[in-house]
């Protein structure tokens, strides 16, 4: 093989390269779509559904959800014996994320907002927490778009 045949060869290697790279899809850098999740995932917690998990979060084996202190390993037990618990046992839960900050980086995204929690037990006692939270979310697809892939919720209470 001669000289030209080789560089004709690389250039169109590269040229290749270059058009598939060009034709790969791309990823929205949309923060309406992630604050659109974190409002269904708010109304989730508030409500004890556990669809709006089931419908955003990515299920996938070693999945973890940190919850002041406590986790949550897999989407399963999140739903089942945190989010619907939460619904039975607590009266006007009222969960509140604010100030939310998006940054995307290709197929991997997050979210630090604050986060208010107020509600009453049914002994008549109340909470009061406020803190941040984190969300992780990464680009399933153009059917998927974006799901929640972790969580992490620090709260402390409000001084009364």
């Amino acid at each position: 093989m001669n000289t030209s045949s080789r560089a004709l060869i690389r250039y169109a290697g590269v040229g290749s390269i270059i058009t598939l790279l060009g034709c790969a899809p791309s990823i929205p850098e949309n923060p309406a779509a992630l604050e659109a999740i974190i409002g269904a995932i708010e109304q989730g917690w508030e409500t004890g559904n556990g669809a709006p998990f089931r419908e955003h979060f990515l299920d996938f084996p070693g999945a973890r959800y940190i919850e002041t202190g406590g986790q949550n390993e897999g989407l399963t037990d999140l739903i089942e014996h945190h989010v619907e618990p939460e619904g039975e046992a607590l009266e006007g839960l009222a969960v509140t994320f604010g100030d939310v900050e998006t940054h995307f980086e290709g197929a991997f995204a997050w979210a630090v907002m604050d986060v208010e929690v107020q509600a009453t037990l049914r002994d008549g006692s109340q909470i009061h927490r406020r803190g941040y939270q984190t969300f992780l979310f990464r680009w399933a697809g153009a059917g998927d778009a974006w799901k929640v892939v972790h969580t992490h919720n620090s709260t402390r209470p409000v001084s009364q």
